[in-house]
């Protein structure tokens, strides 16, 4: 009964993931890949270099999500995103517009809204909200805190007369609310 259980289960996921996109993609580039990149992946995808909007595990050497994608990119070399939910980790991750969830690797990028946690050697970010942990953490709108060997918050209100132009960047820890 447990197995007659499971076997449903399975195949009503399965059924629901092909009914809203493709659930696995192979690729070794974009454009030589099982679906082609237009096709939203919502299961697995794993490949030398992908890029699909996703909802799903993403694994390669380079993982590109285009759109409003989701899930957990896991990449050898780099993860890009237009917009992404959820988790990054590779030795170079870049969001292009917005970014909600955690960002891990060796350098961090993130062009427009940030909100959550980067951890890297080098975090960047346009506009951050959470917390960033690093060597050298740098926001141009930051709410949240900075710990790392050197912190860079452009906006940063705590200081208003001199020393302004030196305040915005501090050893250890630097927050902004």
């Amino acid at each position: 009964m447990k197995k007659l259980i499971g076997i449903t289960l399975v195949g009503v996921v399965l059924t629901t993931i092909s009914a809203q996109g493709a659930g696995f993609q192979l690729s070794l580039t974009p454009d030589i890949a099982i679906h082609p990149r237009t096709t939203t992946i919502r299961g697995v995808s794993l490949g030398i270099w992908g890029e699909n909007p996703q909802h799903s595990f993403n694994f390669g050497f380079v993982n590109g999500s285009t759109g409003e994608s989701s899930g957990f990119s896991w990449a050898i070399i780099a993860n890009y995103a237009d917009s992404y939910k959820g988790v990054q980790w590779g030795i170079v991750n870049v969001a292009k517009t917005s970014f909600v969830g955690w960002q891990d690797g060796w350098v961090n990028y993130s062009r427009g809204t940030f909100v959550g946690f980067q951890s890297a050697l080098v975090n960047i970010a346009q506009e951050f909200k959470g917390l960033q942990l690093g060597v050298i953490n740098y926001a141009d709108d930051l709410r949240g805190v900075q710990i790392g060997g050197l912190n860079i918050a452009v906006n940063n209100p705590w200081f208003t007369g001199f020393p302004s132009k030196l305040a915005t960047g501090f050893p250890i820890i630097n927050w902004s609310f």
